[in-house]
């Protein structure tokens, strides 16, 4: 295992930070997020007034957001269709297959003007690399997870030490 493989290229305490003018910056056109824990609380569906003003930002600013979700079709259509959002489900992360199927939604963004924001780095940022995506680690937004994700979270706190022991402590930005 190559511990680069799930080195995220920032860390963000939230999705929401990602500004329009900071993905303008560093030539992001497109922002591939996760649901569960990232857009929004796993056991909180409806999401937030922080995160309808994140997702109107980035429609005003003409930046796409995709959501790119493990969950099954009928549970992420319900999580978005009442905020007009694009998504893949099933994207089976860590694979690329997810990721790829939303590029093919993005008439000819290529992977660089692309980044993928997510809480864990065995599914989300593992899949970004694949894909050739940049990639967000996010806090997720809630503590508890579930069942199948706490499986990936015990297997992540070794990435993590193996990371740090690389790389130092992981310094937590507001943007990137």
């Amino acid at each position: 295992m190559s511990i680069e493989n799930y080195k995220p290229d920032f860390l963000l305490e939230a999705a929401y930070q990602l500004t329009a003018e900071s993905l303008r910056r560093h030539e992001i056109s497109a922002v591939f997020v996760d649901l569960d824990n990232t857009l929004t609380a796993w056991n909180n569906p409806d999401g937030t007034p922080e995160m309808r003003a994140w997702l109107e930002e980035m429609k005003a600013t003409h930046i796409k957001v995709i959501v790119v979700s493990n969950n099954n079709h009928d549970r992420v259509k319900r999580a978005v269709e009442r905020f007009d959002i694009d998504f893949v489900s099933r994207a089976m992360k860590p694979f690329d297959i997810g990721i790829k199927k939303a590029l093919a939604q993005l008439d000819g963004v290529s992977p660089e003007h692309v980044i993928m924001v997510g809480d864990q780095l065995m599914t989300d940022i593992r899949a970004a690399k694949r894909a050739g995506v940049r990639s967000v680690l996010v806090k997720p937004l809630v503590e508890s997870d579930a069942w199948n994700t706490k499986i990936n979270r015990a297997r992540e706190r070794r990435v993590w030490r193996k990371l740090i022991e690389k790389y130092g402590e992981p310094k937590w930005q507001n943007t990137i």
